[in-house]
């Protein structure tokens, strides 16, 4: 019998990854891999990895904790701090994520790999799949694509699930804040 396609699944947050795993698992045998070095400030990132280890509980699914290095993520960004979101600065946040989970698969022998980004409203989708075929063997899939990201947001609560309101670096959570301020 052959076995399915094992991907590794980098996870952005718990939220992300239900309608992820969902769509993924009938034909892949599926590992998150929770790299967040974005993420600030660190109570945060443990928040977020503490309901991505829930997804695992409800799912079933292992999952992999890379190394939190926010100072190295900032060193990845530097000079696009004020970049807009869906610019630059996302960007070089997601080469800086996706070449970890690359790099993690060319070690350990996944198949693939793919990233739950894509199910943002707020993340370009082909900016991500330019990203990730650049880096190996990445598996395109838009899963905002079959109302995914409302499925994840149901999921979400189903689940209690925390949802947070930025995508997790300060420069976003800095511009979510002067938004709110500018409409107060």
């Amino acid at each position: 019998m052959h076995s399915p396609p094992h991907v590794l699944l980098h996870l952005c947050c718990g939220p992300c990854g239900t309608h992820a795993v969902e769509t993924l698992r009938p034909d892949h045998k599926v590992t998150l891999f929770f790299s967040n070095s974005n993420i600030a400030p660190k109570a945060e990132y443990d928040l977020r990895l503490r309901h991505a280890r829930k997804l695992v509980g409800i799912y079933g699914v292992p999952m992999i904790e890379d190394t939190y290095d926010h100072d190295e993520w900032l060193e990845q960004v530097k000079g696009y701090e004020g970049e807009p979101e869906r610019g630059a600065r996302c960007t070089q946040c997601f080469v800086f994520n996706l070449c970890r989970a690359a790099k993690h698969v060319q070690a350990h022998g996944f198949d693939s790999f793919t990233t739950t980004l894509t199910v943002s409203p707020h993340k370009d989708t082909e900016t991500i799949f330019g990203v990730g075929r650049g880096l190996g063997p990445f598996l395109a899939v838009d899963f905002k694509k079959n109302n995914g990201f409302n499925r994840s947001v149901e999921l979400s609560a189903k689940h209690r699930l925390y949802r947070q309101d930025y995508c997790g670096c300060e420069f976003s959570q800095q511009a979510r804040a002067d938004a709110d301020a500018a409409r107060a």
